[in-house]
């Protein structure tokens, strides 16, 4: 599934992400990398969401959500 699709109060792991090079890389400075654990904080219309990623919270937009794939976590890693 993909990170637009997510439901909020839910903890999620980053499997991929299929952004332009730069974009991913940014993503990537910032935390997001394979196999992080994701969770959504809000949800903001349509794909915009705010997540918490490593302690922070970061909004994006919908252009970005739709093209990072995500998994649910085992309940023993939510939060």
């Amino acid at each position: 599934m993909h990170l637009n699709e997510a439901q909020k109060d839910k903890d999620y792991i980053v499997k991929s992400i299929g952004l332009p090079f730069e974009t991913e890389r940014r993503l990537q400075a910032l935390g997001m990398t394979d196999d992080t654990p994701i969770r959504v904080v809000n949800r903001k219309g349509k794909g915009i969401l705010v997540v918490k990623l490593r302690g922070t919270r970061f909004a994006f937009g919908y252009n970005i959500t739709k093209n990072i794939e995500v998994e649910e976590a085992p309940d023993e890693q939510q939060q």
